[in-house]
């Protein structure tokens, strides 16, 4: 009988303790949600228009049903996602931003409202200058193509990588399909003299001026480049003089043939010059091989600029290192003192479907690849054309693994989305139906006729 009766005290003993404990639970005041951090941060200044807004709790919360936040006094789209609140705003140029966030109006999960008012301020960024004429310029551009692989071979002769000569017959095709601009990369190592003039043959600028002319007789723009000069124009400060001084002579003589020619003929100072053979030849390049580059444009479009006549205002690309698309090689980019620039920048994206000749992907144009690929030109419009600098992409495509829609898909959707965002597209056409060829140019019959009408269509 003991043993039970002591049994029975510790179950009551046990008992009471509990429901003090209990009671005591009931007595203790849950914390009120508190703000962690904000984006922007408050009192932030020179804030992108890109930026969204989020206000960071350090719990779980939930919006009061009557909540009453504000921006500048109004009231605003809000939802709360886990531990945050975020903003539907589209923000302005130059302006002051005051978010207020009333006590009570977050609630935490045990619901617990917020114990005192939030004030969040900051100002957005001052409006760029835009390009206006050049952003309209680029517009009537439309759509392009590269003859590519052909006046630009290693070698004296147009023919070497496989290609006709380059024919009216054949423009006349391009254009039309519907293109509106011709590229025409040019080598000029294996056409000219030795130091100190580098004297171009009259021949071959006589034979750029001829293709050149082909389009303009069918009322395209055309882009004339420096392309594979790769054995002279390098990018590091032990060969800088020198290939200063050669790329400055080179485009004297080029600026002098076309000066009388109008702005539908445009100069591109370089193609995808870099340090060929280093580990970051293709990622962005070395701050010594980006300073180079900036330093080659700067000779090259004040040699175009001093040759008198259209080239005072005559348009000008200029490119990153490697003419890449890499954060990197666009933030290294610094434009030369003059109007009338655009930037050119070559993107095969994504590289596994476009670009790779070997474990290479044959299918694309899921939602997350097209989600990547927005992202991949927002980060062009975010650097220069936000910036109020135009763009063209000089070159993109992609390569033929016997996969046709899914090229066409592809075509169609970068095409659209560079229009989209003000960029013309010019087609990388090498002349290889097996790789980037989409026209067949001893016949000028398209191989691949849905691909350039994916192209064309976008702007139509």
């Amino acid at each position: 009988m003991m043993m039970v009766r002591y049994i029975c005290l510790i179950i009551v003993a046990m008992q009471l303790i509990g429901c003090a404990a209990c009671s005591k639970d009931k007595d203790v005041q849950k914390p009120a949600p508190v703000l962690k951090s904000s984006i922007p941060e408050n009192n932030a200044v020179d804030v992108q228009l890109s930026t969204s807004i989020e206000i960071i709790f350090d719990e779980v919360i939930s919006l009061a049903s009557n909540h009453g936040i504000s921006i500048n006094g109004s009231a605003t789209e809000v939802e709360a996602s886990f531990t945050k609140l975020l903003f539907a705003v589209e923000l302005q140029y130059e302006t002051v931003y005051e978010i207020t966030i009333p006590k009570g109006a977050v609630i935490n999960t045990f619901g617990v409202p917020s114990t005192q008012e939030i004030q969040i301020s900051f100002t957005t960024r001052e409006a760029p200058f835009i390009d206006t004429e050049g952003m309209q310029f680029v517009a009537s551009m439309e759509v392009g193509w590269n003859l590519g692989n052909t006046l630009d071979t290693k070698s004296e002769d147009e023919t070497a990588w496989g290609n006709p000569l380059a024919t009216k017959e054949l423009i006349d095709a391009v254009s039309a399909k519907g293109f509106k601009t011709l590229r025409v990369p040019v080598t000029w190592q294996y056409h000219m003299g030795d130091a100190p003039d580098y004297t171009i043959d009259k021949q071959w600028l006589d034979r750029v001026e001829e293709v050149v002319n082909y389009a303009l007789d069918n009322k395209m723009h055309v882009i004339v480049n420096i392309h594979h000069d790769e054995e002279w124009l390098i990018p590091t400060y032990a060969k800088l003089d020198g290939a200063k001084d050669q790329l400055e002579k080179v485009w004297i003589q080029i600026a002098e043939r076309f000066k009388t020619y109008d702005r539908n003929l445009v100069f591109e100072t370089l193609n995808e010059t870099r340090l060929k053979g280093s580990a970051e030849e293709w990622t962005g390049g070395t701050a010594e091989g980006r300073d180079c580059i900036n330093q080659f444009h700067d000779v090259a479009v004040a040699a175009i600029r001093n040759s008198g006549g259209n080239n005072t205002d005559r348009y000008i690309m200029v490119s990153p290192y490697a003419a890449s698309s890499s954060q990197v090689a666009m933030d290294g980019l610094v434009l030369p003192n003059s109007s009338n620039l655009i930037v050119s920048v070559h993107n095969y994206f994504p590289y596994k479907f476009a670009l790779a000749e070997s474990d290479f992907n044959t299918t694309w144009g899921t939602d997350a690849e097209k989600l990547a690929l927005d992202a991949e030109l927002d980060r062009v419009v975010n650097k220069f054309i936000a910036n109020g600098i135009p763009v063209v992409m000089g070159e993109w495509g992609n390569l033929n693994h016997d996969n046709l829609e899914e090229r066409v898909k592809h075509a169609a959707y970068f095409a659209n989305g560079c229009i989209c965002r003000g960029i013309c597209p010019i087609w990388w056409d090498n002349g290889a139906l097996g790789h980037f060829g989409i026209i067949n140019r001893d016949n000028y019959q398209w191989s691949f006729p849905t691909i350039a009408d994916a192209i064309v269509n976008q702007v139509k």
